[in-house]
């Protein structure tokens, strides 16, 4: 049977987890436990759900395929019907937009869809009858986060134009049929260009480098004037962020006259109310206890929804858990039967939102997880959720008296369990960004080592969000120490427990997280092996190869470049190959514009050459992050194979 956790705060305010005693302990080693968790169910059967919307007697949603090479599919489920695709499977709805994408689709209230597809980057609108026109989109641009008109004749946007040589050129502009129009344009970036309910203004978020969407944006608004169908933007209004530094996201029409966005102007992401009359100061919304906002690494984010009757519905990060809390005259009530992955949609004169509990597969729900419409999987035969790993929020201390957090899984599985006195094998994960945070909801990446018998560590090193502007800013000029501190105290602090066998802790980490694994390794003996997924290697690379959006992200982790080349250097794993003595895996895309290839080539032959146990797999056709059925399949198996061959040869 799965074993029984509990939790309890200790005298020095972190806390401690007990395990407690188990019965029918397995005669097979922790790690090596036959898993309901099979490579076809995470690749093969598992689809993933994402940006529901919903209008009139419709819902609308997309999900990625990993059976269909990738491929991202537009459903709706008609009220009272089953659900349906909308569009041809020639049809990949995506963007390239920052690379990252996001808010590739809109549907209108006359349920007009407006998207992207990733492949041509040609907009298309799509009747109501099924009929599929392409908009005025010009080649060589990209464009995503798409807000109809009131009378649907267009839509408002963001276009990244990339045909020129250098650095793409971001813009706001309405797209029609016939026409192309730049609305915005001088800044780097932009993002969520809102119309206000009655087309008089256009309210976007805007920033520019060497500034991350976290650090500094602005909020602006202009007068809207129509003209043959087609509207003029006036002048710029900044309604935050333009005396103060701030990051203000996620803006939202509350009316006509006034507007909501999430601002961290006092520490940490809260909602704040703008007016169009600017004689009027912005009002912050009683503390939700929590953040209401997110970093801005995809678009179509959405964590704020006023309701019909005035209240205002939130998604809030506390201690770097999700919530959903509404605000009437009486303050913040908190909903947590509502473990929902965005703000809810209203529907059928109540909720709908993709559940993501710990322990059951996501899901688009109605009212309540007991009226779901579509699963990402479906349990195996006997299996539930007392299969599944529940994380517990720990407090850690780390380094020089700072305080790091993470979310601790215990091994579990229905037919085996923990000898008497034995330590499950830890795997420690490093999240990518490095601005994220480890997320409780149901992921395979947990799920597939827990249920082989391993413990899981998430780590939320100082740097991740959800925790306030001053525990996100922490890693400012120390990306490489702060979070592989962090990564190895919270190593120490669970096996100090006995949660965790010393002799086989393994870390992993993609993108961003990769360097930490390396760094991790190179600055350490705590762990007996480590897996790179797309990581960074080389700093002074990453820096001059990597796309747009985070070209500048570097100058607040590390330093300006090239001022600050030997810090690059210093902070660089490939400056340490070295130092690395335990076994390492690269799994990387060949298609990988982020994080190229050769980043991970670099420091695979620089092991090799030093006779180090190093092991590179390339994954054609496959970018920053999996996506295709075989790639997943294998991607899993070969880590899980190589740390099980690290443990056998210690």
């Amino acid at each position: 049977m799965p074993e029984s956790r509990s939790q309890e705060n200790s005298s020095d305010g972190f806390h401690r987890i007990i395990l407690n005693p188990m019965t029918n302990p397995s005669s097979i080693p922790s790690g090596s436990w036959p898993s309901w968790v099979s490579p076809d169910l995470v690749a093969g059967r598992s689809v993933s759900l994402s940006d529901l919307q919903a209008e009139g007697d419709r819902l609308y949603w997309l999900e990625g395929r990993p059976q269909e090479r990738g491929r991202t599919a537009l459903v709706s489920l008609k009220r009272n019907e089953a659900p349906q695709d909308l569009l041809p499977t020639t049809h990949d709805v995506g963007t390239r937009v920052h690379e990252y994408g996001g808010g590739a689709y809109r549907v209108s209230q006359g349920q007009h869809v407006v998207f992207s597809d990733r492949k041509s980057g040609q907009v298309w609108l799509r009747g109501n009858d099924g009929s599929l026109v392409a908009f005025a989109s010009t080649p060589g641009c990209a464009y995503t986060e798409f807000s109809f008109d009131r009378a649907e004749r267009g839509v408002f946007c963001v276009r990244e134009d990339q045909r020129e040589a250098g650095e793409a050129k971001a813009a706001i502009v309405w797209l029609d049929r016939q026409s192309e129009t730049v609305l915005v344009e001088g800044d780097d970036f932009y993002a969520a260009p809102r119309p206000a309910p009655d087309d008089g203004h256009l309210a976007w978020i805007s920033w520019s480098h060497p500034d991350m969407p976290w650090d500094a944006t602005r909020l602006s608004l202009s007068r809207l004037t129509w003209h043959d169908a087609v509207p003029q933007s006036g002048w710029p209004l900044t309604l935050s962020g333009e005396t103060l530094r701030c990051s203000t996201v996620d803006p939202v029409w509350e009316s006509a006259e006034t507007l909501l966005a999430s601002c961290d102007a006092i520490g940490s992401w809260r909602p704040c109310r703008f007016w169009t009359d600017l004689t009027h100061q912005p009002e912050y919304l009683p503390d939700p206890g929590g953040e209401t906002g997110f970093p801005h690494w995809v678009f179509g984010q959405r964590s704020l929804r006023p309701l019909p009757d005035g209240r205002l519905m939130a998604q809030i990060v506390t201690e770097g858990v999700s919530q959903i809390g509404i605000l009437d005259s009486h303050g913040w009530t908190h909903h947590p039967e509502i473990d929902a992955a965005q703000v809810p949609v209203l529907f059928d004169d109540t909720f709908a939102w993709i559940d993501t509990p710990a322990d059951a597969p996501p899901a688009i729900v109605i009212g309540g997880r007991n009226r779901q419409v579509r699963q990402s999987f479906d349990f195996p035969e006997g299996v539930d959720a007392c299969d599944c790993a529940v994380p517990v929020a720990l407090s850690f201390p780390s380094e020089a008296g700072e305080t790091a957090h993470a979310l601790y899984y215990a091994p579990v599985n229905r037919t085996h369990a923990l000898a008497p006195g034995e330590q499950p094998p830890l795997v420690v994960m490093a999240h990518g960004g490095p601005t994220a945070r480890a997320n409780s909801a149901f992921s395979f990446k947990v799920q597939w080592w827990t249920s082989r018998g391993f413990a899981v560590l998430d780590v939320n090193y100082r740097g991740s969000t959800g925790f306030g502007r001053a525990y996100r800013e922490a890693l400012e000029g120390q990306w490489g120490i702060a979070d592989v501190q962090d990564c190895i105290a919270a190593v120490r602090h669970v096996t100090a427990q006995g949660l965790a066998d010393p002799k086989r802790c393994v870390i992993r980490g993609s993108s961003a997280g990769g360097l930490t694994v390396l760094s991790a390794l190179a600055s350490s003996d705590v762990f007996a092996a480590g897996c790179s997924l797309y990581g960074v290697t080389d700093l002074r690379a990453l820096a001059g190869e990597t796309h747009k959006f985070e070209s500048r992200y570097l100058d607040r982790l590390i330093g300006p470049y090239p001022e600050q080349e030997a810090l690059y250097l210093a902070r660089s794993p490939l400056s340490h190959v070295a130092e690395i003595t335990a076994p390492v895996l690269f799994l990387h895309g060949d298609l990988d514009k982020v994080v190229p290839l050769a980043q991970a080539q670099a420091m695979h032959d620089g092991l090799l050459t030093l006779g180090r146990h190093s092991e590179l797999h390339v994954y054609e056709g496959e970018g920053h992050g999996f996506r295709q059925e075989q790639t997943l399949k294998d991607s899993f198996s070969r880590e899980l194979a190589f740390y099980q061959r690290v443990f056998a040869g210690q």
